[in-house]
């Protein structure tokens, strides 16, 4: 018997057997999501891209909740204890349904909760952290100011001792689940440095707008945090970090879910693509089989693979505690970078049709827009390796 009779059959869905290094827990927490995906946001994600909402958001966080979804790779206060590899795929498989809800899931369970858990007082943890891995309360993480994005070092938003209490005074913009979140994480200055702060989003003097005229992650809640005189006690604190250490940590946390994430919504782009080119017909016959057609199908599918594979090392970093920031910075630069050219490609394969929110395609290519912008552009990025290779700093 030949070798090559002992080979398994090619699949066009996994070219590269990546399947082969998931074990059968792997496996089922993937296809659990995708399950739920399927059921409950594939049917529906179109029409709440185009009128710019994502109804029932409070209903959908219960179910992620009751599926393991939220905080699932932390451990301990009703969290799933998953391994970051497992977090991971069920990033890549909310993604590809839609980036919005994907970025519900990461800031609620990467940032909000991941600030708790790691820098939180057991108080603080037995509060809130139970209540939102069942999807009971939803989080959002106030970082981001509308006039210092990377550069949150010179952020405004601003906390004063006032007798036993603080007094918080600020802006913070593009805040994912703002408007909806029982409870804020917010980074602010103080007179000992950049300090994380609970606040609960019913405080006398918080109130969250959403923010609408969006064109990317329209099916998602984004909003605008204002902190006019919110006094909090003084156990409101994050009490074990000072400074950017703490929010920049749960960044990288973030990041190593796009990294999977953009994967997702490059899968669904290129899936759509080879079905249409199996079925749609030019001068007589599908375009699957022309030449060009095919070329821009092997390039597209090269380096979706490609990146699956990157975001899985990572993954097997992350669970061996080895994974370092520029690595995940390496991950989230190539990544999106590529699920936008597979993107892209896709919606020329498609033609016309590639703009009609009956395909998939233009609604993850205008979502991935943002992905690319959000916890970290590009250029950060490629400054953050740049520094690594070099020993260099060009930040400033």
């Amino acid at each position: 018997m030949s070798a090559s009779s002992k080979l398994p059959p090619f699949d066009p869905a996994d070219p590269l057997g990546i399947d082969d290094l998931l074990d059968l827990e792997d496996l089922v927490i993937r296809d659990t999501v995708r399950a739920w995906a399927a059921d409950r946001v594939l049917p529906y994600v179109a029409e709440w891209y185009e009128k710019g909402e994502l109804p029932g958001i409070r209903e959908l966080a219960r179910e992620l909740g009751g599926i393991g979804a939220l905080g699932m790779s932390l451990q301990g206060y009703g969290c799933a204890g998953a391994s970051a590899v497992q977090y991971g795929l069920a990033c890549l498989e909310l993604e590809a349904a839609d980036s919005g809800i994907r970025s519900l899931v990461s800031v609620q369970g990467s940032l909000a909760m991941y600030a708790l858990h790691r820098f939180g007082s057991e108080e603080q943890k037995h509060e809130w952290l139970p209540r939102m891995a069942a999807g009971e309360v939803i989080g959002c993480f106030g970082l981001t100011e509308p006039d210092h994005g990377s550069d949150p070092g010179s952020m405004r938003t601003y906390a004063k001792r006032d007798g036993g209490d603080w007094v918080l005074n600020g802006r913070k913009m593009w805040i994912t689940n703002g408007s909806v979140a029982g409870v804020a994480v917010v980074w602010a200055q103080t007179d000992d440095g950049i300090r994380g702060f609970v606040v609960p989003t019913d405080a006398t003097g918080f109130s969250a707008p959403e923010i609408k005229h969006k064109w990317s992650l329209r099916a998602s809640v984004t909003s605008e945090l204002i902190l006019d005189d919110v006094r909090l006690p003084a156990d409101a604190v994050l009490p074990d970090v000072t400074g950017l250490k703490g929010p920049l940590s749960c960044l990288s946390h973030a990041r190593y879910g796009i990294v999977w994430g953009s994967m997702g919504a490059a899968r669904a782009s290129f899936e759509a693509a080879v079905e249409y080119a199996k079925t749609r017909e030019q001068f007589g016959r599908p375009i699957g089989g022309f030449q060009l057609t095919q070329a821009k199908l092997a390039d597209m599918a090269v380096e979706l693979h490609k990146g699956i594979l990157l975001a899985h090392h990572l993954g097997r970093r992350m669970d061996a505690g080895r994974l370092r920031p520029e690595q995940v910075s390496f991950g989230k630069l190539n990544n999106v970078r590529e699920a936008i050219e597979i993107c892209r490609t896709a919606r020329t394969i498609l033609g016309a049709n590639g703009i009609s929110l009956e395909y998939p395609v233009m609604r993850h290519a205008t979502n991935l827009e943002s992905v690319l912008t959000y916890e970290g552009t590009v250029e950060m990025h490629q400054l953050v390796l740049g520094k690594a290779l070099t020993g260099l700093d060009a930040f400033r």
